[in-house]
């Protein structure tokens, strides 16, 4: 598998799937098949509050009746705890035990971090898992004064500072489950993902995900992020909007249809004409998406 391209979807099962899902979706499963590739599908059911097996099944007939195939198995993340373990140990010192609450963490921000960004002040920085073995503590992973690069191949050269974007963040919950960011990266790695793509917002995970597969001694992926998905009001479209709801969609749309309106509102067609992802294959090109959020009107 080390000679091919390996794209990848990874849906969080804790909602019906919306148009954004599927234009991440479409996007990934373009780039990986015109390349001739592999696409995989992971079920991101590490929450079990969150996560439902119905909205899994209900992503996987939507993903089939829009015409996006995935390759072999469906990997779900819940039944991988005993690997994420492993690597968890893997990072040694790096690791430490963290008793703040999310109350107290707001309360030690700078007054002027006002873009909504929670950056963790160290404030449990050396503290051991037998110092605090009576309570339940998250765990965190260390972060150095360092700028990470990379290069996206929609927004180009990327630099951040993880000690000033987002400080020493959580590998574990205090609950016992696994963060996204340590199980996406091992099992994007276990599983020979060559590209990553995915939404807009996660520009700033990719530099904290590349900072462990590096210390982590695992291959990095290359990253595409694209444009957002948004309402009129300039709000992402998320799974709250249930008017979005592939399910919904459904009873109004043909697959085509769907599947034309998303690709002309990247900027991959020049009309909104009904098309499949197999005939968006001839002339898909990340040269053609556009940078810039994206107003649907989909319903």
């Amino acid at each position: 598998m080390s000679s091919c391209v390996v794209g990848r979807f990874a849906p969080s099962p804790t909602g019906a799937m919306h148009a954004g899902n599927v234009l991440a979706a479409l996007l990934s499963w373009l780039s990986a098949k015109q390349q001739g590739g592999l696409w995989l599908l992971r079920i991101e059911d590490l929450d079990p509050q969150r996560s439902h097996r119905e909205y899994a099944d209900q992503l996987m007939r939507d993903l089939e009746w829009l015409g996006l195939p995935w390759d072999g198995e469906v990997l779900y993340q819940s039944q991988r705890t005993a690997i994420y373990e492993h690597y968890l140990h893997q990072l040694g010192d790096l690791t430490y035990a963290c008793t703040c609450t999310r109350n107290e963490i707001l309360a030690a921000q700078a007054p002027h971090e006002s873009d909504g960004r929670v950056v963790y002040p160290g404030t449990c920085r050396g503290k051991t898992l037998s110092a605090v073995s009576s309570q339940r503590t998250a765990i965190r992973l260390m972060v150095p004064d360092e700028v990470i690069m990379y290069e996206d191949r929609v927004y180009g050269h990327q630099a951040v500072n993880l000690a000033t974007h987002c400080g020493d963040f959580i590998l574990c919950r205090s609950d016992g489950v696994f963060a996204y960011q340590l199980a996406v990266v091992v099992d994007d790695a276990l599983s020979g993902v060559t590209e990553v793509v995915r939404g807009r917002d996660l520009l700033l995970s990719a530099a904290q995900q590349i900072y462990l597969y590096r210390k982590l001694g695992l291959p990095e992926p290359t990253y595409s992020h694209h444009p957002l998905l948004i309402n009129e009001q300039g709000q992402r479209l998320c799974k709250r909007d249930k008017a979005m709801a592939i399910s919904e969609m459904r009873t109004l749309y043909t697959a085509p249809q769907i599947i034309g309106m998303l690709a002309h509102a990247i900027g991959l067609t020049a009309t909104n004409e009904p098309a499949t992802p197999e005939q968006l294959l001839r002339d898909f090109t990340w040269e053609k998406i556009l940078r810039e959020d994206r107003v649907v009107h989909l319903l």
